[in-house]
């Protein structure tokens, strides 16, 4: 038998969203600043990172301990509740009636015992399966619902869920590989030291609506570049300092990204050429309670870890902070910032008081943190300004390796070339 003819290649066509072209001087390298503003790549960017094969952040365990608590929460502008089971598992459904499409919970929490559409009053069971409606057969041997209608094939809409050391995550992805494989293992990782030790404990929440597109802010927590220039408090405290071990390590070609530090308590407030050189630096400043700047080694590695988790969430370790935040994208101009301050079940008084002291570095008012609002806020309407400006990103070279210097544009750079394969740009 002959064998048959081996079947030319099909020539590989990188698709275009309309006539967006990315630049093609210096690639991952450069940012055109349409991608900051344009509708159509925002739709795409929700279809691509938020409701396909992606693990996306939807809150904690221990918010909803008993049976019926429940949590409204976000993927992408998806609406969605995270609700404790009968049975003690965790389900996530759409926040949106299979009817008409209204929202069934109007508040961020709550316990039921089941969900009431308050439009025409369907009603759902905890797992989010159709158990009744109104008139289904009728009034007066009038109207109601066709004989073949089957309430088995009107519930809401059901994420995939995936719990991991009280973390609830959830995916609209069929195919979406297990969490553990998703992360990787330098995040798996990571993730086990900020979350594994304990059962965790909610501590609280911050929120602010940021008038801006998510990928600045996905940006900002990839970039130790500006945070020893911005932020006025961890250089003048030494908790963050360009002078002190560091590193940057993208992970599974750029779709994490992790940032490590080391603080030490006896180099926190030593001045040499470096700092000379920081406009930051304030040396007259004080706080009248200095345990907010003042960690203790918790973890026993003298690290402060920081690190996303694409497309929606980074952990924050500031100190003894630890905090989850959610980014939130609204519209391409418009992104929540939703921050969920925990600790763990065995801390002790001393350490939980530590953890709220320091909290105040983040927030929409924190000491750090509305720095970044501010610099975001601003940024945004320049950008839409001069869609067609293009971005530089340079900083530590050009390349996408690991490197282990704050003053470094490599996770940025990584992000984008990610970004730009899913993307199809």
């Amino acid at each position: 038998m002959n064998a048959s003819p081996t079947p030319t290649p099909t020539p590989t066509v990188t698709p275009r969203i309309g006539s967006r072209r990315w630049p093609d001087s210096q690639g991952d390298a450069r940012i055109p600043a349409w991608v900051y503003s344009d509708p159509a790549i925002f739709k795409r960017e929700m279809e691509v990172f938020y409701n396909g094969p992606t693990w996306n952040f939807v809150g904690l365990e221990c918010e909803i301990p008993a049976a019926g608590n429940y949590k409204r929460s976000w993927v992408g502008t998806r609406s969605v509740i995270m609700v404790r089971d009968e049975d003690g598992s965790v389900n996530v459904v759409e926040n949106r009636c299979a009817h008409r499409g209204s929202s069934l919970c109007w508040t961020d929490k709550g316990t039921v015992s089941s969900f009431t559409c308050p439009y025409h009053h369907w009603n759902y069971d905890l797992k989010g399966n159709l158990q009744g409606l109104p008139f289904l057969r009728g009034a007066m041997g009038k109207g109601g619902m066709p004989r073949d209608f089957n309430k088995s094939e009107h519930g809401l809409h059901k994420l995939r869920v995936t719990v991991h050391n009280g973390i609830v995550w959830a995916t609209y992805g069929e195919d979406t590989p297990d969490l553990e494989t998703y992360l990787g293992d330098e995040i798996l990782a990571v993730l086990n030291r900020a979350t594994g030790r304990a059962p965790l404990r909610l501590l609280g929440y911050n929120r602010q609506l940021l008038p801006c597109n998510w990928k600045l802010y996905t940006e900002n927590s990839r970039d130790p570049y500006h945070a020893t220039l911005l932020h006025s408090f961890f250089v003048t405290f030494g908790l963050l300092r360009t002078d002190t071990a560091f590193k940057a390590i993208p992970t599974l070609g750029g779709r994490h990204g992790i940032m490590a530090s080391t603080y030490s308590a006896a180099t926190a407030s030593t001045h040499n050429e470096v700092t000379k050189e920081l406009a930051s630096l304030k040396s007259d400043l004080a706080l009248e309670d200095m345990q907010v700047v003042r960690p203790v080694d918790e973890f026993g590695d003298s690290s402060m870890i920081n690190f996303s988790v694409l497309p929606s969430v980074f952990f924050q370790q500031h100190g003894n902070s630890l905090a989850i935040r959610h980014v939130i994208p609204k519209t391409e101009s418009s992104t929540e910032l939703s921050w969920t301050h925990y600790g763990f079940a065995d801390d002790d008084e001393v350490m939980h008081n530590r953890r709220l002291k320091q909290a105040n570095l983040m927030g929409p008012s924190g000491y750090v943190a509305i720095d970044d609002s501010e610099i975001l806020a601003q940024l945004q309407p320049i950008t839409a300004s001069a869609p067609e400006a293009v971005q530089v990103v340079e900083m530590g070279g050009r390349d996408f390796t690991p490197q282990e210097t704050m003053v470094t544009e490599t996770l940025i750079r990584n992000f984008y070339r990610y970004y730009r394969e899913q993307m199809g740009l």
